[in-house]
């Protein structure tokens, strides 16, 4: 009769271990699939717990939040994209401030337009070196209407929202600049206001969809639209006008989309109006044709 040696080892073969960690001996077993799972494997449930495997292959079924116009919902509702603005704007403001080049490097003129089209973007995230508060009140502005908007809307729609009323400041500055007159088109043009009156427009749309009080934002664009006609203050108004129509179509394209066909309308309406955009630029172009240095 022979014998053999008891095992030292804790998770025998009669004892019930965890699948993830062979080594630890669990008498507790997953909801789902009724496996043992060790204290670091468990995730609460319900009833009783489940392993990490249950929950993760539960999830792929879930649909997760989504905001009010569709947009997915930040897990921890932080307006990270107005953020991350707000950070790009003032970390490009204090590279102006140490080196002239980055102003002139990235600013936009409309006989710009051909040869370096990316100054029609890169533009919305300078501000004036000499003028602090032409920083200040644009980041302002835009912590103002950005998380209520970003909430609402979720990150990549806003995102878009801001990119495009950024375009259409731009666009706007070179439709109305005349080619003939180096005042209007040699003269660069730089700040986030295209975008930020592209928010203004924005929320002025979204909050009529949700039959909200829009009063105050009315007044808002009122009282910054005529401060751009006044005398001294050498503001792009063009820009503010290109960044507002932008909005208001592109916040229409967000708000108004129906709720069965939400995402592709919406996709759809804001190619339309970056489409529409790029035939303006387009247009303009062909129309003089020896004025854009290639």
């Amino acid at each position: 009769m022979s014998s053999d040696p008891v095992s030292s080892d804790p998770a025998t073969a009669a004892d019930p271990v965890c699948p993830r960690h062979p080594g630890r001996v669990s008498y507790v077993r997953c909801q789902r699939c009724e496996r043992p799972v060790c204290p670091e494997c468990q995730r609460p449930a319900a009833v009783g717990v489940q392993c990490v495997d249950c929950v993760r292959e539960g999830s792929r079924g879930v649909r997760g939040a989504r905001t009010v116009f569709g947009g997915a919902a930040a897990a921890n509702g932080k307006p990270r994209v107005t953020q991350t603005i707000i950070a790009i704007c003032v970390l490009v403001y204090l590279a102006q401030l140490s080196s002239d080049e980055v102003s002139a490097r990235f600013l936009y003129a409309p006989f710009t337009t051909v040869a370096e089209p990316w100054r029609m973007i890169t533009s919305a995230f300078l501000h004036s070196r000499t003028q602090l508060l032409h920083i200040l009140f644009n980041m302002w502005a835009l912590w103002l209407t950005g998380p209520y908007l970003e909430g609402l809307l979720g990150r990549a729609r806003f995102a878009a929202l801001y990119l495009l009323s950024a375009f259409g400041g731009s666009v706007f500055l070179l439709l109305l600049a005349n080619p003939h007159d180096s005042e209007q088109w040699l003269r660069g043009a730089y700040g986030a206001s295209g975008a930020v009156f592209g928010l203004f427009a924005a929320l002025f749309v979204v909050n009529r969809r949700l039959r909200l009080d829009t009063a105050g934002i009315v007044v808002m664009i009122g009282i910054n639209a005529v401060i751009g006609f006044l005398p001294g203050t050498n503001i792009a108004w063009q820009a503010h006008l290109g960044g507002l129509v932008t909005g208001l179509l592109a916040g229409a394209a967000l708000a108004y989309a129906p709720k069965e066909r939400r995402t592709p309308v919406q996709v759809a309406g804001l190619v339309a109006v970056l489409v529409l955009l790029l035939a303006a630029v387009a247009v303009k172009v062909a129309m003089y044709p020896d004025s854009f240095p290639s």
